[in-house]
């Protein structure tokens, strides 16, 4: 059954107001053709983070845009060497953050992560170690990922992965793999969910440095 735009926003709505993570803030929901803007403001960036992924929840979206702004409480308040300091205590105790090729930049409240890893798990442990640290008000991710396998090899063990996921009807997607490390994904899905789980079994094969998800989401 296709949702209306009116029970899409309502399903929104609930699933924020449902999240802990996300609490009271104060976040508007717009829906047009089944695309979803959320807007407002909120005191943390861990919050606006959880927010979209609460949105990103929701069956029947197509695509999701967010304006939302990270406005820090005065009493939260940090200077950019304070933070760059607890960023370089959290990256050093995370585990699954590389000791060497990972540094980060602080301006402004927005911390930026740059250097290199190996893996795709690798970059997302040390956007989500600095994540929730007090005074940040975004994160740049801009570390790379050095390819270590074929494009052949890329994109066996991706498809493998798609078969052995139960929430994605793997037939529908084809994938393309660059020897650079690049794939594309290419195809259809029944929820917005999906599209995330193929898009995130694409990023766990070794030596993926970017996904190009191309996937149309058809309710």
């Amino acid at each position: 059954m296709i949702k209306t735009d009116a029970q899409i926003q309502r399903d929104v709505m609930d699933e924020l107001r449902w999240d802990p993570a996300v609490g009271d803030a104060e976040i508007g929901v717009a829906v047009k053709d089944a695309v979803v803007t959320l807007a407002g403001e909120v005191e943390s960036f861990a919050k606006r983070f959880a927010a979209v992924k609460a949105a990103e929840r929701v069956a029947g979206i197509r695509a999701l845009a967010e304006d939302i702004h990270v406005k820090i409480p005065s009493a939260a308040t940090r200077t950019d060497t304070e933070i760059a300091h607890a960023a370089a205590n959290a990256l050093e105790w995370d585990v699954e953050v590389p000791v060497a090729g990972v540094t980060a930049r602080v301006q402004d409240g927005w911390v930026w992560l740059e250097g290199s890893v190996e893996w795709q798990y690798q970059r997302a442990a040390a956007e989500r170690a600095v994540r929730y640290l007090t005074g940040v008000k975004g994160v740049n991710n801009v570390l790379k990922i050095s390819p270590k396998l074929s494009a052949g090899d890329v994109k066996s063990r991706i498809e493998q992965a798609l078969k052995r996921n139960a929430e994605v009807e793997s037939k529908h997607i084809t994938i393309e793999t660059a020897p650079d490390g690049k794939v594309v994904l290419r195809g259809t899905v029944h929820s917005f969910a999906e599209r995330t789980d193929a898009e995130n079994a694409a990023w766990s094969a070794p030596g993926v440095r970017e996904v190009d998800d191309e996937l149309a989401v058809v309710t």
